[in-house]
């Protein structure tokens, strides 16, 4: 089983930034795009880290593996990143599936956005000098934009119905960004971790109107329309106050 999650923070740049862990009782099959321990495989817990929108590491996958080693999180696990304050985590359950999200949508964008137009500039144009830093406007803040989704289903998944429960929540997320009122699917980052005891009788599906999938659409649905409803600002925001 996944336990509830415990929550304490890291000391980085003279900050006390928030993070949000999980421990499993026991190994568990886990299914999703998080960038540390995304794809399938068993998983022994779960690290969602508040990062600052300063944030550019190269590097997200080593840096949530040393963030885990430093609360003594030890073997395969999962690492998801947020400017969301994780402390506002929100918890679902419905039929069993328990959903835990942290909700960001402040940078919405459809699936399938169109692919950004591009004009060839004409063969006799000078182009003009680029602006030093110096005189280039500032821009303003980007507003959180991530919506990290944690799921825990109490029965075995088969592979494939572990990869259609992903699909599930993901329709679920949608379905609570559109009646938000938001033209979005998603933000660019969003990323879904599904997981399942590693033994038993694999359930053969996850789709929305399975055993399974249903509730973990409600729960998933539920989570991010209950949060997406509010304002949520950005860790680093709120700590400059």
């Amino acid at each position: 089983m996944l336990c509830e999650p415990f929550l304490t923070s890291r000391s980085e740049s003279g900050w006390d930034i928030p993070m949000l862990a999980w421990r499993a009782e026991a190994p568990l099959l886990a299914v999703g795009s998080a960038p540390l321990g995304g794809g399938i495989g068993v998983r022994r817990w779960v690290l969602n880290a508040t990062v600052p929108m300063s944030y550019d590491r190269d590097d997200p996958a080593a840096h949530l593996a040393e963030l885990a080693h430093g609360l003594d999180l030890d073997g395969p696990g999962v690492g998801l990143l947020t400017g969301v304050d994780v402390s506002e985590v929100v918890r679902r359950t419905d039929g069993g599936v328990r959903v835990w999200a942290t909700v960001g949508l402040g940078t919405p964008v459809w699936a399938a956005a169109p692919e950004p137009a591009t004009v060839a500039p004409e063969p006799s144009a000078v182009p003009e000098p680029a602006p030093s830093a110096a005189s280039e406007p500032a821009r303003p803040a980007q507003h959180v934009g991530t919506v990290n989704i944690v799921v825990y289903v109490p029965v075995r998944l088969g592979d494939a119905a572990l990869v259609n429960a992903v699909a599930t929540a993901t329709e679920a997320k949608a379905q609570a960004i559109w009646e938000l009122g938001l033209p979005a699917t998603g933000t660019p980052t969003d990323a879904v971790t599904v997981l399942c005891p590693a033994d038993g009788d694999p359930a053969p599906y996850g789709g929305p109107r399975s055993a399974w999938g249903a509730p973990l659409a409600r729960a998933v649905h539920a989570a991010v329309r209950s949060v997406g409803a509010g304002t949520v600002v950005p860790w680093s925001d709120r700590r400059a106050g």
